[in-house]
C-alpha cells in the first residue's frame, strides 16, 4: 500500500505542497485533479524521490517507495523516449537495470495484449503514432511488473478516440497485473470513470478526497462543487441525478 503522510514540500521559500495525506491499495485507483499549478505533477516527482520533501513521509507497505520500483507514464509518449535508441531497448531498461529475468513470452503477452504489434518495438520513437508511443510506455511501466504505476496525464496527447481506448486499456491492464495507479489528469469525466478515489488539489493543498460516485453526485467543498459543474457543462462528465 503507498501511504503519503504530512507530506511537505517546497521550492525555495515556497511551500508547493503542504499537508498532503493519501493511501491507496494494490489494484486501486487513485485520480488526482486539479487546476494547472495546483501540484500535481509535483505530487508524482515527489513520490518517485526526484524531489526531495521539506518533511513528511512516504512508504511502500510500510519501506521506501523507491524500494517497490514505481513506474511512470508520461504526459508526452514520444519525449519520454530515448530518440535515438529503439522502442524495444528503452522497453527493456527497467529489466536490464533491475537484472531480472523476464519470463518466456511476457514481452509479447504483454504486446497482444496493448495491441501493439512486437515488430514495432523495432522503431524509433518518431517513427510511431503519438497513440503507439504512449502504449510503448504503458508497456515499459509493466514489463518490469512494478505493483505501482504513476500516470501524468495520460490521454492529454492523444486524440477523442485514441483517449478513450486507453483509458479503458488503462482500466483493464490494472484489473488484469493488479498495480496500484496513481493518475494525473485534468479530465474529470475520466476521473470519474475510472477511478476508485478523487483527490482534488488547489494552491498545494488538498481540498477534497472522496469516492468517485460521491464526487460526481454530491461533492463538499463550493470549488469541488464548481470543477464538477464545468466538467458537466464542456460534456466531459454526464449531469448524475
Amino acid at each position: 500500500m503507498l501511504k503519503v503522510n504530512n507530506l511537505v514540500v517546497k521550492r525555495g521559500p515556497r511551500v508547493t505542497l503542504d499537508d498532503i495525506n493519501l493511501s491507496l491499495q494494490a489494484g486501486e485507483t487513485l485520480a488526482v485533479v486539479g487546476e494547472s499549478g495546483a501540484g500535481k505533477s509535483t505530487l508524482i516527482a515527489t513520490i518517485l524521490g526526484l524531489l526531495k520533501p521539506a518533511s513528511g513521509e512516504i512508504t511502500w507497505n510500510g519501506q521506501p517507495v523507491r524500494e517497490a520500483h514505481p513506474a511512470l507514464v508520461m504526459q508526452e509518449p514520444r519525449a519520454a523516449f530515448n530518440p535515438v535508441l529503439s522502442l524495444r531497448r528503452s522497453v527493456m531498461e527497467p529489466i536490464v537495470a533491475q537484472g531480472t529475468v523476464l519470463g518466456i513470452g511476457c514481452l509479447e503477452r504483454l504486446c497482444a495484449r496493448l495491441e501493439l504489434p512486437s515488430e514495432m518495438l523495432d522503431r524509433r520513437p518518431n517513427q510511431v503514432s503519438i497513440g503507439q508511443a504512449q502504449r510503448a510506455g504503458i508497456l515499459r511501466a509493466l514489463i518490469a511488473a512494478a505493483p505501482l504505476v504513476l500516470f501524468d496525464e495520460p490521454l492529454s496527447a492523444l486524440d477523442a478516440v485514441t483517449q478513450k481506448h486507453t483509458a479503458q486499456l488503462i482500466s483493464d491492464l490494472q484489473s488484469e497485473e493488479g498495480f496500484a495507479a496513481l493518475i494525473v489528469t485534468h479530465d474529470i469525466g475520466y476521473a470519474v470513470a475510472h477511478a476508485d478515489q478523487i483527490m482534488v488539489l488547489k494552491d498545494g493543498r488538498v481540498e477534497e478526497t472522496t469516492d468517485a460516485q460521491t464526487f460526481a453526485l454530491n461533492p463538499v467543498s463550493p470549488y469541488c462543487r464548481a470543477l464538477r459543474d464545468a466538467a458537466i457543462s464542456l460534456g466531459a462528465l454526464e449531469a448524475v441525478t
